[in-house]
């Protein structure tokens, strides 16, 4: 019995030994924690530097026209609405007025002045020639004449300039475009008086899209690399695919007070209409290049005004190292020091390797 005891004990001594081991080894990260970290194997390579401008689209001010009404009225009927296209000459507005009449009247008295005169021409003409009127007479009914003739010109121009025909009984006078466009906005409505001109705000403002201003602002630091006539590309956070060439056309002679900036002006076609007033873009200038890392932005962390990133040093074993970033390029950074060739950056996960604070 007492070697059977003795063999049971020793049989119980093992099985505990070997749960006990057990136990110690699964206290090891699980094989799925370590796919939570992912790297990437980088290499030093010739980047572009680039200056990038943030701007927005604008309307070309001298392709922007802002309609007022020609003279003091009623609008009885308004045809257009913001972000409509409308052509040159079409109609925008009917507005009806005391003042077409009175403009009409103007000029049907100078039509019966113009009448008179000639009448009183023709007859000085024929009593010169019998030798009844004087020269001095004559000349002053062909004085009289022109005058009646000038007066006429200027109440048919009048008439004109304020749209409408001087044979043409109405009251009523059509406000048209003067050029082809976008309405941007309007200030007007159907049944509303307006003062003519004296009037503060127009009828509508129309600008002509197909070609836009591209206006960023420049740090004084930067203008050595911003030329005239450099070659650019502008891009729109509106559109990721979009990328459009250009140079710039223009730079402000003065600095903004308070922004310290100077104005950019690029100058692009817009032709499908897809650009639009206030929308936002930035200018990117090629400067030089430069040897550096081109990494995932998010595999940079950012602490105690510091940058650093992750590197494997070993299967499952990571180091921490200081770096020095350069300019973003979309939703990558340029590491320009701190790595070397064929390091395995940490690109997911890197925020889960930090040491815990207070450790």
């Amino acid at each position: 019995m007492n070697s059977l005891n003795r063999m049971i004990a020793a049989v119980l001594f093992v099985v505990c030994v070997a749960g006990c081991g057990s136990q110690s080894s699964s206290s090891a990260p699980p094989p799925a924690a370590k796919t939570i970290v992912q790297t990437v194997v980088v290499h030093s390579q010739q980047v572009i530097d680039r200056l990038n401008i943030p701007a927005r689209i604008a309307a070309n001010p001298t392709k922007v026209v802002q309609i007022f009404p020609p003279l003091s009225g009623r609008i009885v009927r308004f045809s257009v609405l913001p972000g409509q296209t409308v052509r040159s000459g079409q109609e925008i507005a009917v507005l009806q007025s005391g003042e077409i009449a009175q403009a009409r009247s103007d000029f049907e008295k100078a039509k019966i002045q113009v009448t008179l005169a000639d009448a009183a021409l023709k007859r000085g003409k024929l009593l010169l020639q019998h030798e009844i009127l004087a020269k001095a007479d004559y000349e002053q009914l062909i004085a009289a004449d022109d005058a009646a003739h000038s007066e006429q010109e200027r109440a048919r121009q009048l008439i004109h300039e304020l749209g409408f025909s001087e044979n043409n009984s109405s009251d009523q006078a059509a406000i048209r475009t003067p050029i082809s466009g976008v309405v941007l906005d309007t200030g007007a409505a159907a049944g509303e008086m307006q003062r003519s001109l004296d009037n503060a705000t127009p009828l509508a403002t129309i600008a002509n899209l197909s070609e836009v201003w591209v206006l960023g602002d420049a740090y004084e630091n930067d203008l050595a690399s911003v030329k005239m006539g450099r070659p650019v590309t502008v891009t729109f956070p509106a559109y990721p695919g979009l990328s459009v060439q250009g140079k710039v056309d223009n730079l402000s002679q003065s600095l903004d007070p308070s922004t310290l900036t100077v104005k950019v002006r690029v100058v692009v076609a817009n032709p499908q209409l897809k650009l639009k007033p206030q929308m936002f873009a930035n200018i990117s200038i090629d400067r030089s290049n430069v040897e550096g890392f081109l990494i995932p932005a998010a595999a940079v962390i950012h602490e105690n005004n510091a940058d650093s990133v992750f590197v494997q040093a070993s299967p499952g074993q990571y180091e921490r190292r200081n770096v020095k970033i350069g300019q973003m390029q979309q939703d990558n950074v340029v590491v320009l020091n701190g790595l070397r060739d064929g390091d395995q950056v940490v690109t997911l996960g890197a925020v889960l390797l930090r040491t815990p604070t207070g450790e």
